[in-house]
């Protein structure tokens, strides 16, 4: 049996004969772009253009130093740059690996998950665990700003991206502002287009939250990961031109696999301050 010492000693050697092969180019001294940018720049491109595959082994810091003839603190900061950037894991006394970037879901977007992952070139499908009627709790009830008991359509669906599990999704809507929607089968369908075109509710606005949650074991099964793993809880309301709140969502996603992104609306201008006050 092969021992830590022994699996390590094998990871550098195939690391070796990985970079061997790579059309590393030298870094150039003088530029005003740092020596860790630089190497970053060019593990990216090999990774992008698949020179590099999920589950290779990167170069080490020291032999990144050794390569390019830098320091083992620049190799650092280079993989430790790529790492951040989601294309590559590190595995402690094993090394660092390249992986899947992760998906990046912008709070406060208006696009439902099917576009998302069209703009990413992904198939987005979903599988219906749940859709029937019933009445609204207290959370959903405030949510959708009615009375607790009114009654609600309830739809729970997995979604995948590209086959892979990613998110689990329930949504609640108003049963009286949507008629039939009960019958209709989401399976193969864009809720939020079908939202616009047989209800003609399009999403304007989108209040948002996200926190960070464990994943339970019925979860943990649906999603392909192990029970504990860290999840993103999102809880959005999403509103239509009248500022009225139409859908209420519960949404756990996988931490492993997407990356919450949130960009700050641009200050507003001098002008459009003084003309407020």
């Amino acid at each position: 049996m092969e021992t830590m010492d022994g699996e390590r000693t094998t990871a550098v050697k195939q690391a070796t004969l990985h970079v061997i092969d790579l059309p590393l180019q030298p870094l150039d001294k003088n530029s005003f772009i740092s020596l860790a940018d630089q190497m970053q720049v060019q593990l990216l491109g090999m990774i992008r253009s698949g020179r590099l595959a999920v589950g290779d082994l990167l170069p080490g810091e020291e032999e990144l130093g050794r390569i390019y003839g830098v320091s083992r603190v620049a190799g650092r900061k280079a993989l430790e740059q790529v790492e951040s950037l989601g294309y590559a894991v590190r595995q402690k006394a094993r090394g660092t690996f390249v992986s899947r970037p992760k998906m990046e879901r912008h709070l406060g977007r208006t696009t439902g998950f099917t576009e998302e992952m069209e703009r990413l070139g992904l198939a987005a499908t979903a599988r219906v665990l749940a859709a029937h009627k019933t009445t609204a709790l207290p959370d959903v009830a405030r949510q959708l700003e009615i009375f607790r008991g009114t009654p609600v359509f309830h739809l729970r669906r997995l979604r995948m991206a590209g086959g892979e599990p990613m998110v689990i999704e329930e949504s609640f809507f108003e049963l009286e502002r949507f008629p039939g929607i009960a019958k209709i089968d989401f399976s193969d369908l864009s809720l939020s287009r079908t939202l616009e075109e047989r209800y003609h509710v399009r999403a304007v606005k989108i209040d948002e939250s996200v926190e960070a949650v464990a994943a339970g074991r019925r979860e943990a099964r649906l999603l392909g990961v192990t029970p504990r793993t860290s999840l993103l809880a999102v809880a959005r309301t999403v509103r239509d031109a009248d500022g009225k709140a139409y859908e209420a969502v519960r949404a756990l996603y996988r931490g492993d696999r997407i990356r919450i992104v949130f960009t700050a609306p641009e200050p507003a201008s001098t002008a459009d301050a003084s003309s407020q006050s």
